[in-house]
């Protein structure tokens, strides 16, 4: 598992000719593996950076004086096999949340373009693919933060992509995509993503009607694990997929999944068209996720399980950064668009808009699971790749 501790703060990273993007107060060592690259960081007293493989290893210079008490290894954060956050020791989230200075996860959309048109898909309004230049400003002002999911729209669509991750080299990196370009790019992307999060509804004529082209998607999740990228998987629950949940889960297992990631629609988009009847209640959700946990138990099956409902204590708990650069708390129930803005990351660090977001409790309770349902990853890890060590907070 990725292990986070708790330091000062860093604000560097390589790439791969070895030039220094960023600068950090305190050295920036690797300590840990990643593959075959050791990683480690000092970071400040909230919750900030990570690291992704691979990382150039980096020459270590002297710590300041009276910086003793920085490499306690105490207020750990993990990033498990599940593909999730945990605290590896009881902690009052209150406390955790009040003292962070940034977010554990953050989502930027590197494009809006997609080749599928899910019937929930609540990114219908088409914005121009962000420039690697911007992208660089945007990769500066998320320093510190440990884990980014570069998505769209279907990120894969971007034919620079590759060099797009390579960017954010240091960060924990999430993928999450219809694989449908999984033949293309699996090769390139090869050690350098934490995983890859797949959208897949169950089986065949589940997925067909309710995302898009089964066989695609699983052509392409082949090509993933040909490539040895792990894997996890996300469904959109309606109430008429409820019946395909076991095979969705079962699949997950037989594919060594991470996790299956549950989530209900929003109406926003294309869901917006859905029939009233197939959004579920909370209660509906927590029985169906109840009922799954159960036979997951029953049948040995070992993928993480986590489904999110939108109640109060989920609201807001999404960082979404768009191609413009612009940062929201999503979903804001009230809101227009369930978008509310909070500052562009051209223009401003992660820190500073940090101070406006009014979700802080609510972000940390749901990537902590805390305000979610979920069940850890059950027997052997997912693949065979050394722990990751990360700093933390």
């Amino acid at each position: 598992m990725f292990v986070l501790w708790g330091m000062t703060a860093v604000r560097a990273a390589w790439d791969a000719g070895g030039v220094q993007r960023r600068r950090a107060p305190f050295p920036v060592t690797r300590a840990a593996v990643c593959g075959p690259v050791a990683v480690h960081a000092y970071v400040e007293k909230d919750l900030m950076i990570a690291c992704s493989p691979p990382v150039p290893a980096v020459e270590p210079t002297a710590r300041p004086a009276g910086d003793e008490g920085l490499a306690r290894a105490d207020e750990r954060v993990l990033f498990t096999e599940g593909h999730h956050f945990t605290l590896a020791a009881p902690q009052d989230l209150e406390v955790v949340a009040a003292a962070a200075t940034g977010p554990l996860s953050v989502i930027l959309q590197v494009t809006k373009r997609c080749n599928f048109d899910c019937s929930f898909c609540s990114e219908t309004l088409q914005e121009p693919d962000p420039t690697l230049a911007a992208l660089e400003r945007v990769r500066d002002n998320l320093a510190g933060v440990p884990r980014v999911f570069l998505s769209g729209g279907e990120p894969l669509l971007r034919r620079d992509l590759v060099d797009i991750v390579d960017m954010f080299a240091g960060t924990v990196i999430g993928l999450p995509t219809n694989a449908t370009r999984g033949l293309q790019l699996a090769h390139g992307l090869a050690g350098k993503v934490a995983f890859v999060n797949v959208g897949l509804e169950g089986p065949r004529a589940t997925t067909n009607r309710v995302r898009g082209d089964y066989d695609k998607v699983m052509t392409g999740i082949r090509a993933f694990q040909h490539a040895g990228l792990p894997l996890s998987l996300s469904a959109v629950v309606y109430r008429s997929t409820l019946t395909a949940l076991p095979f969705t889960l079962q699949i997950a297992d037989v594919l060594d999944a991470g996790k299956l990631k549950l989530i209900m629609p929003l109406r926003k988009g294309n869901a917006l068209d859905l029939a009233d009847s197939e959004f579920l209640t909370v209660e509906e959700a927590t029985a169906a996720f109840e009922r799954l946990a159960e036979l997951r138990t029953a049948y040995g099956w070992r993928p993480a399980v986590r489904l999110t409902a939108w109640t109060p204590d989920t609201e807001g708990h999404m960082i979404v950064i768009s191609p413009r650069g612009l940062a929201s708390a999503w979903p804001v129930y009230d809101a227009p668009d369930l978008l509310e803005p909070l500052g562009s990351l051209l223009d401003e660090p992660i820190a500073e808009i940090w101070t406006r977001y009014r979700f802080k409790r609510n972000h940390y309770a749901k990537y902590l699971g805390r305000s979610i349902r979920a069940v850890s990853r059950a027997g052997r890890p997912p693949s065979t790749r050394r722990p990751l060590r990360i700093a933390h907070a």
